[in-house]
């Protein structure tokens, strides 16, 4: 149960969070720079995928990887592009060129398979599981691994699907899903906003324990679904909007810490 005042903290941070000026400085700007689903899709997986670090290094990051695709995402994989790139050139700290490629090869499959990653979501039947992301997620995973002779690579997306957060993935999906028109861009309906999952990293993780939402140490699956699960609650058609909260509380604590 949580409390009164914890609820007017929760939604008076994510109201305040939750706002176009919020996009610049996030990689959520990423997919902002295109108009096709195709382009908005693998700009937001892309991206979400090596924001693990620093934001500023994260969007820098960003910006490299979507030039080395001519800024034009689908049309390089699909033109099969990054087959040109060297093995060791590196994407984003421990992301390089041989990660990369191994992804956009199963993205390559997809695309020519479904002509969406949407698509594709709604063929495996993503829509009726309770854990959509992780249905998802493994359903790729099958894609990329058969696209690059049976081998699976966790730089890519995770295999451990039984105990991953899926950060990242819950992160790409807030904004491909969330369809409030500010932050999120909401160009998916074959998931429901209600059915996605709180991106759950160190900083989220540590605010939901400061808070009293979820007790347990790991930032893991289970904890993920446990304060999913507790947010429903209180906002069951859109959990997820407060992923803008606990962002936010932590980077007021962080930015409090270093003025010390």
């Amino acid at each position: 149960m949580i409390s009164n005042d914890i609820r007017y903290l929760l939604d008076s941070e994510a109201a305040r969070i939750n706002s176009p000026e919020f996009i610049a400085d996030d990689p959520v700007q990423f997919p902002y720079r295109f108009e096709t689903l195709q382009d908005i899709e693998i700009a937001s997986l892309l991206s979400a995928s090596i924001a693990w670090g620093n934001r500023k290094m994260i969007c820098r990051d960003c910006d490299r990887m979507l030039a080395l695709m001519d800024n034009d995402p689908y049309a390089y994989i699909m033109d099969e592009g990054y087959e040109d790139l060297p093995d060791e050139v590196n994407i984003h700290r421990t992301f390089f060129g041989r990660n990369f490629k191994h992804f956009l090869r199963g993205l390559r499959s997809i695309y020519k398979e479904c002509g969406s990653l949407q698509e594709f979501a709604r063929k495996i039947g993503a829509q009726h599981s309770t854990h959509p992301s992780w249905h998802l997620v493994a359903g790729m995973n099958e894609r990329l691994a058969e696209a690059n002779g049976g081998i699976g690579d966790s730089r890519c997306l995770p295999l451990n699907l039984d105990a991953t957060a899926l950060k990242r993935v819950n992160m790409a999906l807030r904004w491909l899903v969330r369809d409030d028109g500010i932050v999120d861009m909401g160009v998916w309906d074959v998931i429901r906003p209600a059915q996605l999952y709180i991106p759950l990293d160190v900083h989220v993780g540590n605010v939901a324990r400061s808070l009293g939402l979820v007790e347990r140490k790991a930032n893991d699956r289970k904890t993920v679904e446990q304060l999913t699960g507790l947010l429903r609650e209180i906002r069951p058609h859109d959990p997820v909007f407060y992923d803008f909260a606990l962002f936010g509380i932590g980077m007021e604590s962080k930015k409090a810490s270093v003025e010390k």
